[in-house]
C-alpha cells in the first residue's frame, strides 16, 4: 500500500469509528483478524471486532475519532487517533473524555488489517470518566 492509499485507508477506518457501525469497523480487518487493546484479550474475527467497537460506541453515542497520522514502518503501520465523546451510553458517567493513541497494523494479504494492536492511556481515562 502506497503512502497515499495507506492515507485513504485510515481515514476511512477512522470515518467508521465515528459511524456509529461496528460492522463497518469490523470490514476494516481480515475475517481472521485480530484487534488488542492495552495489552487486553485480542478480539479475533469480525464479529469479535464489531463487539468491541459496540462498545465504546454504546458507551459513547456522540463519540468522535479522528486520525493525528498514519504511517508505514517496515511491515506495519502506526495509526494515531484521537477519540472525544461523552459517556452518555447505559450506567455511564456523563462525563466528556478526549483520549490519544494508537494501533499498530499488520496488513494480510487482501489489504485488510491481519493484526491491530492498540495502545491508550487508560489511567487518563479511567480520571476522565470518573471525574466529579
Amino acid at each position: 500500500m502506497d503512502h497515499a492509499e495507506l492515507q485513504r485507508f485510515g481515514m476511512s477506518y477512522a470515518a467508521a469509528w465515528c459511524s456509529q457501525s461496528a460492522a463497518c469497523v469490523a470490514e476494516f480487518y481480515e475475517e481472521g483478524g485480530s484487534l488488542q487493546i492495552n495489552l487486553g484479550l485480542p478480539s479475533v474475527g469480525r464479529s469479535s471486532i464489531a463487539a468491541t467497537a459496540k462498545s465504546f460506541m454504546t458507551a459513547f453515542p456522540d463519540m468522535v475519532v479522528s486520525m493525528v497520522d498514519v504511517s508505514a514502518n517496515q511491515d506495519r503501520a502506526i495509526f494515531q487517533w484521537t477519540l472525544a465523546g461523552t459517556n452518555t451510553g447505559p450506567g455511564g458517567s456523563g462525563n466528556a473524555v478526549q483520549i490519544g493513541g494508537y494501533e499498530i497494523w499488520q496488513f494480510g494479504g487482501t489489504g485488510l488489517i491481519l493484526r491491530s494492536r492498540g495502545h491508550f492511556d487508560e489511567a487518563d481515562y479511567q480520571r476522565q470518566l470518573n471525574v466529579k
